[in-house]
């Protein structure tokens, strides 16, 4: 397994200390989360990759159940699968009233779009195949894309499956969506969502057929 750091513009020695240990690209400046996970994807792809694992930088996501997406997506299950706090014990973690809010909210907007029950919409830990290896390689969401991708890859007829992982407390950083954010954060990826339903979702024979 190989792993890939990317590094959004950062100004804190990131680069260089990832790079001792992995491979690291380092944009040239912040292009948001986005953007930096499109990068990714684009690697996985130009370098041939079966299966790409998207694990956040903050901690949260334990590297011993990566396992767990691996073989749910090797088993033809699901294109994409996504680790759910939620469908399992993780007695380390917990959330604020107001991020409880709010994700309550997505997963019923998520499901009444879908048709499908989504626990945790906004997990980051995912493992793609290369089937969506190859569509996120095309495009992806910008800003804070998780539900959106959910939406999008449903539409376009990927299998999307969550997976019970547990997780633990951010152990580096900030969130960018505490407090007042988190408000706007929900609203705006409400739109987005709807927004969701007039865009044309990925092309299969275009990114399958390249």
């Amino acid at each position: 397994m190989d792993v890939l750091v990317v590094d959004d513009g950062s100004t804190d020695g990131t680069a260089r200390e990832a790079s001792n240990k992995s491979r690291t690209i380092s944009l040239p400046f912040n292009v948001g989360i986005g953007g930096a996970m499109q990068t990714g994807y684009r690697y996985a792809d130009l370098h041939g990759y079966d299966i790409a694992i998207q694990v956040d930088g903050d901690g949260q996501h334990r590297p011993c159940e990566v396992k767990k997406l691996v073989d749910t997506v090797l088993s033809g299950e699901a294109d994409l699968a996504v680790g759910s706090r939620f469908l399992s014990n993780s007695p380390g973690y917990k959330q604020n009233p107001m991020r409880q809010l709010g994700a309550f909210f997505l997963r019923g907007m998520l499901q009444l779009l879908t048709g499908r029950r989504i626990t945790d919409c906004t997990s980051g830990f995912r493992a793609a195949n290369r089937k969506v290896i190859r569509a996120f390689a095309h495009w992806y969401p910008e800003d804070y894309p998780e539900p959106e991708v959910i939406l999008l890859l449903h539409r376009a007829g990927y299998q999307v499956t969550e997976v019970p992982v547990s997780m633990r407390q951010r152990r580096n950083g900030s969130s960018s969506i505490s407090g007042l954010k988190g408000v706007f954060y929900v609203m705006k990826v409400s739109l987005c969502l709807l927004l969701d339903l007039a865009r044309r979702p990925w092309d299969n024979a275009k990114v399958n057929g390249r």
